[in-house]
């Protein structure tokens, strides 16, 4: 479990979603897998992000990224959602994720 959480180690040094995080977004992202709206999702990290990139097409450039980023100077971690019209950054993830939710719906209506 130690991949899942975003607390560093000696010899790891990476942010990583929480098993939380990851759960609230692996649901979102199945909502918008049943409307029909995405195929695919890749999941990548470094020393200061965690990404989450959720695919229309499995060949297709990413419909929207979602990035957890760790600003070094101020030590705070915050959330962004960038997609073909929009770039926006929260302070956490759950309004990250109603701001993708009222999207995936929105499409649907």
């Amino acid at each position: 479990m130690g991949l899942l959480t975003s607390s560093a180690s000696t010899n790891n040094h990476n942010l990583y979603f929480s098993k939380n995080e990851l759960a609230k977004i692996l649901n979102l992202y199945s909502k918008g897998v049943s409307s029909g709206e995405w195929k695919d999702y890749a999941i990548d990290f470094n020393k200061n992000n965690a990404f989450f990139y959720i695919f229309k097409h499995s060949l297709a450039a990413p419909e929207c990224t979602l990035n957890k980023s760790l600003e070094v100077k101020k030590r705070k971690i915050f959330y962004n959602l960038k997609s073909k019209n929009q770039n926006k950054k929260y302070e956490n993830l759950d309004q990250l994720l109603s701001s993708l939710n009222r999207k995936i719906f929105k499409i649907l209506d």
